[in-house]
Order: structure tokens, then sequence, then C-alpha cells
């Protein structure tokens, strides 16, 4: 019997990722399979000691991307790769992917390191930013989940004072697609393959997270949206992803982000497609 090891991080308290962890865990039962839930810390990275009682697999929904590779280098197959987790987690990097890959997103300048006690205020590095993407617009930490982190930022003043808070720290500016003003869409990419769509829409926010009190709905994606969401999931390495789409001039898709353990609780609690099912048949018949 095939073993396997569904990893989530479990200094994390909140029980969604627990959750989440359970869900992969049950669908790779229902096919056979031997399957244990642990926590990022419960396996020791004793670089002395050869790891014991390996599984055949990892599905590994951390972002504890030593841990991802430690495993690797033990021989395991890891899904997603550790190198699509690092450039998933980083939106910084992942958008340079997207870019060299020439998925539509939208107008994205990257910030320049700047150490905390340093400032480059007045290199005109920024006033170009707001001559090229005009107010509002975007500015996205790289590290930051479920929409947090995302600042809409509609003066001059608001900016600075953003930009000055985030010294030493990795970030983005963008253009802000007021057309999708609290609207996307989140599509679950398995293997090339789109497994599950949902339209997400706020009332409040420039977000549609559901966990910031968005509603969702099942919807039926366009060809477009289709391509677009399995092709940036290509461009970043991702055989698992949530790709995050916006509403852009006249509709057409852009590519918000890639998310590399995107959670499958509330897509399976609105469409009632278990992305987990997918994934682990996919890893099975890829370990044929």
């Amino acid at each position: 019997m095939k073993r396997c090891w569904v990893i989530y991080n479990g200094s994390l308290t909140s029980d969604k990722f627990k959750d989440q962890a359970i869900l992969v865990q049950e669908a790779a039962q229902r096919v056979g399979l031997n399957a244990d839930v642990i926590k990022n810390y419960e396996v020791m990275m004793n670089l002395a000691t050869p790891l014991h009682n390996t599984p055949d697999f990892v599905v590994f929904l951390d972002k504890d991307i030593l841990l991802a590779e430690y495993l690797k280098n033990c021989g395991i197959p890891v899904f997603n790769d550790p190198n699509v987790i690092e450039t998933c987690d980083n939106k910084a990097k992942q958008y340079i992917q997207l870019a060299k890959n020439n998925i539509p997103m939208p107008h994205t300048i990257l910030a320049p390191k700047v150490y905390p006690s340093f400032s480059i205020r007045h290199s005109n590095y920024y006033e170009q930013v707001l001559a090229k993407l005009g107010l509002p617009l975007i500015i996205k930490e790289a590290h930051g989940s479920f929409g947090m982190k995302v600042y809409l930022i509609k003066s001059e003043e608001q900016f600075y004072d953003k930009v000055d808070s985030l010294r030493g720290v990795d970030f983005v500016f963008q253009q802000f697609i007021s057309s999708s003003f609290g609207r996307d869409i989140r599509v679950n990419i398995v293997g090339d393959k789109v497994v599950a769509a949902m339209f997400r829409h706020s009332e409040t926010d420039f977000r549609a997270n559901i966990t910031n009190g968005a509603t969702a709905k099942q919807i039926e994606l366009t060809s477009a949206q289709k391509d677009l969401a399995i092709n940036a999931a290509r461009a970043v390495g991702a055989e698992f992803a949530g790709v995050d789409l916006l509403f852009g001039e006249n509709e057409e898709p852009l590519v918000c982000e890639v998310n590399g353990a995107a959670h499958i609780r509330n897509i399976y609690n609105v469409t009632g497609i278990n992305v987990a099912d997918a994934m682990i048949a996919y890893i099975l018949e890829k370990l044929k």
C-alpha cells in the first residue's frame, strides 16, 4: 500500500489549515492510500541523520520551503515542487515569471530593495511609478495570503506613507483594475486542467476574498478564462494551483495571482467539487 504525507503548518492556529490537510487525507484514503496528516515541525530536518520510514510522496500544503526542499533532497516526490512553492509565495518573483511567459496581468512595477534605515524618496523612482500607474493604484506585499497585505492607494500622501512603512519588505506596485472592483474568479488547476471555478463578489471591499466577507457562486468559464488560468499555472510550474482572475476592460481576463497552496474548502462548498480527489488521482498517475 502506498503511503503519503499531507503536510501543513502546525504553528498556524486557524482550523482551516488542518481542515485543508484532512480533505486531502480523506481523498487519499478513498483510493486505498495510507495517508498521514503531519505538522511541518513534526519532521526533524537533521542533516546528519537519514530520514526513516519515508512516504511514497508528499502533498505539501505549507510555505515552509526549507522543509519542502529537505524532503525533495531525501528523494521523496513533493507536490508542488519546492521551487514552485517559493515562486508562488513571493508575488514579486511570481510576476517576473508571469511576465516572462507573456501572461496578461495588471501593469506591474517591482519595488527596489530599500533597507529600513534608508530612503529613496527623492530618487525619482517612486515619482515614475506614480506617473506610469496613476492613482488609485495597488501596493501588494510579496508575502501575504487571503487578500491581506494588499493596499488600495488613493493619494500621494497615502502612497509615500505606505512605501516608507515597507522599507525592508519585498513588494510591488500594480495598476488598479477598477472594472474588477470587488469581483474576481478563482480557478483551481490540477495538472494543466481546470477542475473547479467560482465567481467571488464583495459589495464593500475592492478585494473579493471570501475570508474578507465576499460571497461566491459557481461559474462557467469562457475559453479565454480557462486558457489563461492554465497558462498562468504552467508559467510558474505549478501542478496544483488556485489562479485568481480579474475582469479587465471589456471583461477580458487578467491574472491577479497564482496560489501554489490554494485552499479548497470554499470552492468545495460552493461547487460540490472536491479538488483533493483530482490532486490525488493526478499524483498516482504521474508516479506510475
